[in-house]
């Protein structure tokens, strides 16, 4: 439980730079109030970019349902091909984004240029005519997308304490599962009421709406969304103090941006790649995102209930609406514990035993209840994310790199996991359902592996510093070291 704190009393602050002695104090309720200040600032924008991110993302397989795979002619194999693709170019720029990022003093125009970038990519797939053109859209779709989700962890990361990462990480997610539950809704009523308008068929209806309205968002969200906590400029000069002091004591240094060089951001890929912390992330991320990848395929999933097009876009929306509702509770506690493992493995295995009722019935309404368990696991996958800035804090372009490393190792889990879902497996595919539950598994003993590791870190700490503190008589630590959280 986190201890309780007189909203009036001083918060323990740190000296300020160049004035020696003077020491800057602020409130649980100053910091109370700034963070919901930062909150509503920054929220709502990157929420709503999250959303279209994953609704440009997923609406190939909508447009699936209504026409796309037949009038391009698609084989089993190239359809796969469209949803992997993306994936490469998506991995493949994560890394450099994320390192080009640190190097920027307007990280929002940045991202948002990204989001109107994906968006126009979304629209012109409307154009495509072959297996050729839809793959090329996808990859460089891909491309464009890399830059937010992974910029975003870091941007956040930036702004939050550790402790304060897990619920935000889970709220920027929540875009998610939101898209995945309204996408379908939204398609639903495109692909149900569009089909020959204008001459044109309704599920490319679908990517020039869709493509259309993430442009325009963008290009409003470039305006609102703010930078650093030292350079954005509707904070007061005391908000942008504790903005930026309560991360210093947070991870123990000095983490204001300071005009990094190409040379800093370097030095950040190569610190990252050596520290072993990074690759347990990375395979226990790997692990995670490939054992969800049934929702590549949730419409196909659905749709082996025996309802119509329309009737099976609808039934998608109700798990993920469930997923939110485990989610952010799940993450609210993590935060309020400073606990990571068990908050991972609890929705994993939900998941895994959704897993198994699918498996093992073919009833419709077990099936449907094991879609919500299966949901259940993105829990896991938002803990992950958390997770990863919480242990990777400092530097700032060392987290950077660890952030696109991690992320990029997950979704390369993603490109072998969109081809678990063959056509030739359903209606029922309990190989794939099986495949998905070893690799999940997996990721849980990856994820413990990653506890056990970090207790051994701080346990040596401790031993450290029991070793090496000498306080002076009377004398009192303010603050606790700082320590990994597991």
């Amino acid at each position: 439980m986190a201890d309780k704190v007189d909203p009036k009393a001083p918060m323990p602050g740190i000296e300020e730079k160049g004035q020696p002695g003077n020491s800057f104090t602020w409130t649980a309720e100053d910091e109370r109030a700034l963070r919901w200040k930062i909150d509503l600032r920054v929220f709502p924008v990157l929420i709503v970019l999250f959303i279209l991110n994953f609704i440009d993302r997923n609406n190939f397989a909508n447009a699936r349902l209504k026409g796309l795979e037949e009038d391009l002619r698609l084989t089993d194999v190239q359809y796969q091909t469209c949803i992997s693709i993306l994936l490469v170019g998506y991995i493949a720029f994560q890394i450099p984004s994320n390192m080009l990022l640190n190097t920027l003093r307007r990280p929002s125009w940045y991202l948002c240029a990204a989001a109107a970038l994906w968006g126009a990519i979304s629209a012109a797939t409307a154009g495509v005519h072959n297996a050729t053109g839809a793959i090329l859209c996808r990859f460089f779709l891909g491309c464009a997308e890399s830059a937010l989700f992974p910029g975003s962890i870091y941007f956040l990361s930036r702004w939050y304490t550790r402790r304060e990462m897990q619920l935000r990480v889970t709220l920027l997610n929540v875009g998610n599962l939101v898209a995945q539950a309204f996408g379908g809704l939204i398609a639903a009523g495109i692909l149900g009421r569009m089909e020959g308008t204008a001459g044109i068929r309704a599920w490319r209806w679908l990517f020039i709406l869709e493509g259309v309205i993430t442009v325009a968002c963008a290009i409003i969200a470039g305006f609102i969304l703010p930078d650093y906590p030292s350079t954005t400029g509707w904070l007061s000069a005391r908000e942008k103090q504790i903005a930026q002091l309560r991360l210093d004591l947070d991870v123990g240094t000095d983490t204001s941006p300071e005009k990094p060089t190409l040379s800093d951001a370097l030095t950040g890929l190569k610190q990252a790649v050596v520290d072993p912390k990074v690759w347990l992330l990375g395979i226990s991320y790997h692990c995670t995102i490939m054992g969800l990848c049934f929702s590549y395929f949730f419409p196909t999933i659905t749709q082996s209930l025996g309802y119509g097009t329309t009737t099976t876009l609808l039934l998608t929306a109700p798990p993920w609406i469930w997923a939110v509702l485990i989610a952010l509770p799940n993450a609210w506690h993590a935060d309020r514990t400073g606990e990571r493992f068990f908050h991972y493995l609890g929705p994993a295995a939900a998941c895994i035993v959704g897993y198994i009722i699918a498996m093992t019935t073919q009833s419709t309404a077990p099936r449907y209840v094991s879609m919500f368990l299966m949901t259940t696991g993105y829990a896991s996958g938002f803990v992950m994310l958390a997770w990863i800035s919480s242990t990777i804090p400092r530097p700032p372009a060392k987290r950077a790199a660890a952030i696109g490393i991690i992320n990029a190792m997950g979704n390369v889990g993603s490109i072998p996991g969109s081809y678990i879902f063959p056509s030739k497996y359903g209606p029922l595919y309990v190989k794939s359902f099986g495949a998905e539950l070893a690799i999940l598994g997996m990721g849980c003993i990856c994820a413990l592996t990653l506890r056990t590791y970090l207790r051994y870190l701080n346990k040596k700490m401790d031993e450290e510093s029991e070793r090496d503190e000498v306080y002076s008589e009377g004398e009192v630590a303010e603050e606790k070291p700082f320590r990994y959280l597991y």
